[in-house]
């Protein structure tokens, strides 16, 4: 399949993804600044590159188009794709605006393509072994799933862009872990939260809460708890991982984590185990240590071609990504009022039906 690739900042990682894939071939790329485009021509010696979004929709052999421009981009983005025939990659998340899901989904529907949401944690190889075990029944039934991403961001407030009013890490961090919960608990009813911006965020010039703690409630009785920090100190990666999966099942327990190429498991014969998976590092951080993820792009990218081809659905699709935004809104909203908020509350506000959201 032949791919185009819309921003270049996190769209490098794609770029490297793309080019060491046998299943993807990279036919364009894109960015509205120039220095940018060279910059990437002369990194990876591909030198296809335009500053003109309408190149890549005209394109005729392009099948895919990736898109990793900012958030309040990404719904006209998706919609110019799908208008001009192509399946659609859109990185985490979806769209800051549900005002614009009802257009999407019915030119989804409309025009028989896929679209997929990059939600790259997902294709962790720990994340990848968690979801595999726990679908052949090594834990038991699921009770109840705890997740976290607790990191030292300071040096991502010298961003000008991250001291607007408009950032909030809420969504720009919290949604990989909320993504994990939905992922094992698709059905949440109510989530009520807690955040509070810390003394270093508030010193770093922050805008909004640095540190949060969630509870959630899902339709069938189940609980599960996400929580962030963002500007201070962490463990040691031999104590702890800045982000973390944890499913508690009947019979066993599992925890998946990230960055670190390392997963745990009790399963339901009692038996421990500890998996590392250092001779893949090379395949997940290509770029100045671990600050870049190609590797869960180049899984993910694999994974969506094999969809289109062999035609079945590859998750996160669009009724998942508008599902988690939704999720997001109503974390947002008990973080301002200090109350529960019913999910279903979002949905109805935006006119959108949990049946035509259900996978």
């Amino acid at each position: 399949m032949k791919i185009g690739i819309l921003g270049l900042g996190e769209g490098r990682s794609t770029m490297s993804a793309v080019l060491k894939s046998d299943k993807l071939e990279l036919k364009m790329v894109c960015d509205r600044n120039i220095e940018l485009c060279k910059h990437r021509a002369e990194e990876f010696n591909f030198h296809s590159y335009t500053t003109n979004y309408e190149d890549l929709l005209n394109d005729a052999e392009i099948d895919i188009i990736a898109i990793y421009t900012p958030d309040h981009l990404h719904a006209e983005h998706v919609k110019q794709a799908l208008l001009h025939g192509k399946h659609v990659v859109c990185t985490k998340p979806f769209i800051d605006d549900l005002s614009k899901a009802a257009e999407l989904l019915e030119l989804v529907e409309q025009s028989g393509k896929k679209v997929f949401v990059g939600q790259s944690s997902r294709f962790f190889e720990p994340m990848k072994k968690q979801r595999k075990d726990y679908e052949a029944g090594l834990i038991g039934d699921l009770i109840t799933v705890e997740a976290y991403y607790h990191a030292d961001h300071r040096w991502f407030l010298e961003k000008p862009w991250s001291l607007q009013q408009a950032f909030k890490w809420l969504y720009g961090g919290l949604s990989h872990p909320v993504d994990f919960i939905r992922w094992y608990l698709p059905d949440i009813e109510e989530v009520m939260g807690y955040g509070m911006l810390s003394s270093n965020g508030a010193k770093g010039g922050l805008k909004n809460p640095d540190t949060m703690h969630f509870i959630f409630k899902a339709k069938d009785g189940r609980i599960a708890r996400v929580s962030g920090c963002y500007t201070g100190p962490v463990q040691p990666v031999t104590r702890d991982s800045e982000m973390s999966c944890i499913l508690r099942g009947t019979e066993g327990c599992s925890q998946g984590d990230y960055m670190d190429l390392r997963y745990a498991i009790t399963d339901n014969t009692g038996e421990e185990r500890i998996i590392t998976w250092e001779h893949k590092l090379k395949h997940y951080f290509r770029f100045e240590g671990k600050s870049h993820h190609a590797g869960e792009y180049q899984n993910y990218l694999e994974y969506f071609a094999d969809s289109i081809t062999e035609g079945y659905t590859a998750y996160p699709d669009i009724k998942e990504g508008i599902g988690t935004i939704a999720l997001l809104q109503a974390m947002d909203r008990s973080l301002q009022s200090g109350k529960p908020v019913k999910v279903d509350d979002i949905f109805t506000e935006f006119n959108l039906t949990v049946n035509e959201l259900s996978a």
